[in-house]
């Protein structure tokens, strides 16, 4: 590898605003092969392109995802989603897990790598994306471990052989208010698609539709997931007990991350 300046760099990236100069440096560096070749990578991320686009991909609960220029940067605040399915996958092991709005397809393939050391046979996944290229992408990325991804609006995008068959339904539907798009940082506003960031009015759309789909296509016992915003709670638990769940709320303030879950209706029982 060439001898690069990550000094140099570092300081390139900090007088164009990066907050994170230093660890943005060394990264460019260790992912160029020639002066040229960097000099182009700190050309993009100075121009304001996301730094998972310039790399080629993004870290996510300890694995690589790829990505590219089109398609939805997989979220840290996201790995809560993970987590919560994986406890549920680990008290009741699924035969069938889909990964809804995928983008990358990053959830499926974390919650699949994470369950590999688990002693029951491993899940089928699915995964479908609206997106062309994001489904793409995320069949890529899922190769790795047999994952089968399918392009289309939610359901329609499945083989019908799963009606009645997920046991997990992971949904990163976007969330976030119409209105509020304006006020998203630049890097996502500018360069991620919106059909990824815009949920409607008040950013429940595609829940609310993925709520309303879901109990044909969970087998017994099976859960939804949908990552949400902390304020839409109230309507996000509206929403599942409107269509027979059963509804519990995850939060981390570590990940600054809210996840609604749709349980079976008999699994939360009150006084």
């Amino acid at each position: 590898m060439p001898a690069f300046d990550i000094e140099a760099v570092t300081r390139e990236l900090r007088a164009a605003g990066c907050v994170f100069a230093e660890d943005e440096a060394r990264l460019l560096v260790h992912s160029a092969r020639s002066t040229g070749e960097l000099a182009g990578l700190v050309a993009r991320r100075i121009a304001g392109n996301p730094l998972e686009y310039v790399l080629g991909w993004a870290e996510f609960k300890g694995l690589r995802v790829g990505v590219r220029a089109g398609v939805f940067v997989p979220r840290r605040r996201s790995a809560l989603l993970v987590d919560e399915a994986l406890a549920l996958a680990r008290a009741a092991p699924p035969r069938t897990v889909v990964d809804l709005c995928c983008g990358s397809g990053a959830l499926g393939l974390a919650l699949i790598s994470e369950l590999a050391g688990h002693p029951d046979p491993l899940p089928d996944l699915y995964a479908a994306d609206v997106d062309p290229v994001a489904a793409d992408c995320a069949r890529r990325n899922l190769a790795r471990i047999g994952g089968r991804v399918y392009q289309g609006d939610l359901f329609d995008a499945l083989p019908a052989r799963l009606r009645g068959r997920i046991d997990i339904l992971l949904a990163n539907t976007p969330y976030v208010p119409s209105e509020s798009l304006a006020q998203l940082p630049p890097e996502a506003r500018d360069h991620e698609p919106a059909a990824a960031l815009d949920g409607g009015p008040d950013g429940l759309d595609l829940a609310r539709r993925t709520a309303a789909a879901a109990p044909a296509w969970l087998a017994p016992g099976g859960c939804l997931l949908i990552e949400i915003g902390t304020d839409q709670i109230p309507a996000a638990t509206a929403l599942l007990t409107g269509h027979g769940f059963a509804a519990r709320i995850a939060r981390s303030a570590e990940l600054g991350a809210t996840v609604a879950i749709g349980l079976p209706a008999t699994a939360i029982s009150g006084p």
